[in-house]
């Protein structure tokens, strides 16, 4: 199997799977052996934050000498950005073994009369594979949607973190905030070790019960670790953390958004939990010189400037938008704007509306995505006095936006991971 049919082979698999529940997942797993077994693992849950915090932890444990697989959701630009080790994304030839090695087993189990297994199941049994391949020391799992019937809670991670709590993919996971923590923090087991993140109240208490419930160990953000201190640096942050074993000055994280030295608060706790014992400042301070954080407040263009951030809930928007006044307090933004439609676009546009200049609404190709049109239309009626135009065509926006924004201007593209993989596509 090449590349191309194993992406085809993934694609056969989409809308496939049927209720959800872990039982496909693990008959695919128990048939190959089970290579999600034989290394610790970080699992991370959450509403935002997941993917950040798992690349920092990531880099952390390589640089603490650990051979590290990660798995992340969703891609930017190719699947294959989904598996990586050591920080390095899967090759296409490294990716289609992968599917390879699983759709022998998928096949084998859709032959006998079982319920195929999904894309999202498939593709992280293409991680486990690889991460068998690699001959990993540890891994760091994000969570798809949700946790309690994620795929990737298959796995019985060392430690699990719930990095945020918040209102997204509500048609499945409900609006009731306590309910939706009930359903990310059902990753943690009894023989792990609970990392949290900032949690609205509500989910506090869930979050506690769970912890006591379990027998388990709970390092909560503000009580056994913290950001001490903090200040803005030409193109990063410094700062003091202490951990839940050791205070860790003079870090310097080269990313933009204030919200990601929260991230890296939390791969420090969960890392420390992982190893059992405080980091190592030389390692620790080598792991966040090489850190990235691609389609998280990246910048990608100049002449006009442009931005892009996978921000593609309220709750994600919200935090986009306060990072922007601290770090760019003077600038109105030209916004590249495409949403899936089951998002609250209302509240999005709110919290865009302190920092936009005008908006250019477009969709990138997918069954979800909302039309440009009817994006605009709700542009227009909330944010009355602002400059909106649509465009069908993604590339097409993106050069109406930086003509509007001009030479010296700026632009912010936002709303949608899919979107921004678009752009980065376009401009990288």
């Amino acid at each position: 199997m090449n590349y191309d049919q194993a992406v085809s082979y993934l694609e056969r698999h989409i809308g496939l799977g049927g209720e959800p529940g872990l039982e496909r997942m693990n008959g695919l797993l128990d048939l190959m052996g089970r290579p999600d077994e034989g290394y610790p693992i970080i699992h991370v849950a959450g509403t935002n934050g997941k993917t950040s915090t798992a690349r920092l932890a990531t880099l952390i444990l390589v640089a603490h000498g650990l051979t590290t697989g990660t798995v992340t959701s969703p891609h930017l630009q190719c699947i294959e950005e989904r598996l990586a080790v050591n920080g390095r994304f899967s090759t296409s030839e490294e990716f289609a073994l992968a599917v390879s090695d699983v759709a022998a087993f998928a096949d084998l189990r859709e032959n006998a009369g079982e319920d195929p297994n999904s894309y999202f199941e498939l593709v992280t049994a293409a991680a486990f594979a690889f991460f068998a391949d690699q001959a990993v020391n540890a891994a760091v799992v994000e969570v798809g949607l949700g946790g309690r019937f994620d795929a990737t809670n298959v796995v019985d991670g060392e430690v699990c973190v719930v990095t945020s709590i918040g209102r997204d993919h509500t048609e499945f996971l409900g609006e009731d905030i306590a309910g939706i923590a009930s359903e990310k923090l059902a990753i943690a087991g009894s023989g792990s070790i609970l990392v949290t993140g900032p949690l609205p109240d509500s989910a506090v208490g869930v979050a506690n019960k769970t912890a006591r419930d379990l027998g388990i160990q709970h390092r909560r953000l503000e009580n056994d670790y913290r950001i001490e201190s903090y200040e803005r640096g030409v193109g990063g942050w410094l700062a003091t953390i202490r951990g839940a074993e050791e205070t860790y000055e003079d870090l310097f994280l080269p990313l933009h958004g204030r919200y990601q030295l929260t991230n890296l608060a939390m791969a420090i706790a969960s890392c420390e939990a992982l190893l059992g014992r405080k980091l190592e400042l030389d390692a620790l301070q080598d792991a966040l010189a090489v850190a990235t954080a691609p389609g998280r407040m990246e910048p990608l263009a100049t002449n006009p400037f442009v931005m892009v951030d996978g921000a593609h809930n309220a709750d994600g928007v919200d935090t986009l938008v306060q990072s922007l006044r601290e770090e760019y307090p003077t600038t109105k933004w030209h916004v590249l704007l495409g949403v899936m439609g089951e998002k609250n676009v209302d509240l999005i546009l709110e919290h865009l509306q302190p920092v936009v200049a005008g908006i250019v609404t477009t969709a990138v190709e997918h069954e979800r995505a909302m039309n440009p049109e009817e994006l605009a239309g709700r542009a227009m009626e909330l944010l009355p006095g602002i400059p909106v135009v649509a465009s069908e065509n993604v590339g097409f926006g993106l050069d109406m936006v930086r003509a509007e924004a001009g030479a010296e201007g700026a632009v912010l593209v936002t709303g949608s991971l899919y979107l921004v993989g678009e752009v980065r596509d376009r401009l990288i």
